[in-house]
C-alpha cells in the first residue's frame, strides 16, 4: 500500500484537477450535542443502513438530535459502491444531519473517472467492484489493458451519474469542532491544522499512528483498519475493515464521554 500511495502522489499533476476541497470549521467551542462518528464503509450499504438506525435510535431513546460524521471511504472492495453513494446523496429516512468527509479512495475514483489511463492503478485498490457495482465488467471492458479507449471512458461517464460524481467532488477533507478534528487518515504531526496537507489528510499513514498529531487535539479518523476502534496518542481510529469483518464501527462523543454504538 506504502508503494502504491508514493505512486500516485509522485504522478499527480502538477496543477491539481480539482480545487482544493473545503476545510469545515465549526467553532472553538466544544460541541453541544452528540457527535456520532461513522468509520469508512467501502460499498457496505446494509451495515451502513443498520448504522443509521442505531444512531437514530439512540438519539431518539436519550432525545437529544445530534450530527452524524461520515470519515470516508464509501467506495471500492465491498459490493455496493453505487449503492453507498446513492443513499449519501438523498435525505436521512431517519432525518439525520449528516456530514460526510472525503477518503483516499472516494477521491482516486473520481479522478480515475475524470482519466482512466492515468489512474487505472486505482483498480487494484478495489476499484474492479466499485465498477461492477454500476454494471461495468472491467475484464469484459478491457479495463485492465494497458489502453483505454475513448470508448471505455464514454461508458464510465454514463455509469456513475453526474449526482455521484458532484457528490464526490464536493466531499470536505476535514472537520473541526473546538479541540476535535474529524479526518480521513489522519494529520502530519506538529504542523499547525491550517498548514496541513490534503495529501496526508486522505494519506498518511505511519508517522501519524506512532506519534498522534503532536498539537493540542484529538483527531478522529478511519482509514487503517484494525479488529477492534484504535486508541492512540492524541488519536482515536475507528476504522474496523467493514468490507471484510461486517463490522462499521459507530463512535459517540456527548460532552467528554466516549463511547460505541
Amino acid at each position: 500500500m506504502q508503494k502504491l500511495t508514493d505512486w500516485f502522489w509522485r504522478r499527480r499533476p502538477a496543477r491539481p484537477i480539482r480545487p482544493r476541497r473545503r476545510r469545515i470549521d465549526l467553532g472553538t467551542n466544544p460541541p453541544s450535542y452528540p457527535i456520532y462518528a461513522i468509520g469508512d464503509v467501502h460499498g457496505c450499504i446494509d451495515e451502513l443502513r443498520d448504522a443509521e438506525a442505531r444512531i437514530a435510535h439512540d438519539m431518539s431513546e436519550n432525545r437529544r438530535p445530534g450530527m452524524v460524521i461520515l470519515l470516508g471511504d464509501y467506495v471500492d472492495r465491498g459490493p455496493a459502491s453505487s449503492h453507498v453513494l446513492e443513499h449519501l446523496i438523498r435525505p436521512s429516512e431517519h432525518g439525520l444531519r449528516r456530514i460526510a468527509l472525503c477518503g483516499n479512495h472516494d477521491d482516486i475514483f473520481l479522478r480515475f473517472v475524470d482519466d482512466p489511463k492515468r489512474y487505472s492503478e486505482w483498480l487494484g485498490m478495489g476499484g474492479e467492484q466499485t465498477l461492477l457495482s454500476y454494471g461495468m465488467d472491467p475484464y469484459q471492458l478491457g479495463a485492465r489493458g494497458r489502453k483505454h479507449d475513448a470508448r471505455f471512458g464514454e461508458l464510465l461517464l454514463e455509469a456513475v451519474p453526474v449526482p455521484h460524481r458532484k457528490f464526490l467532488a464536493n466531499l470536505p477533507v476535514s472537520l473541526t469542532i473546538g479541540k476535535l478534528v474529524f479526518v480521513h487518515a489522519g494529520l502530519r504531526p506538529g504542523i499547525p491544522l491550517e498548514r496541513q496537507s490534503e495529501e496526508d489528510m486522505l494519506w498518511i499513514r505511519e508517522a501519524f499512528l506512532a506519534t498522534g498529531p503532536q498539537l493540542p487535539l484529538l483527531v478522529i479518523h478511519g482509514h487503517t483498519p484494525q479488529p477492534e476502534p484504535d486508541f492512540g496518542p492524541g488519536r482515536i481510529g475507528i476504522d474496523t475493515g467493514a468490507y471484510y469483518s461486517g463490522r462499521l464501527t459507530i463512535l459517540k462523543i456527548d460532552g467528554g464521554r466516549f463511547s460505541f454504538l
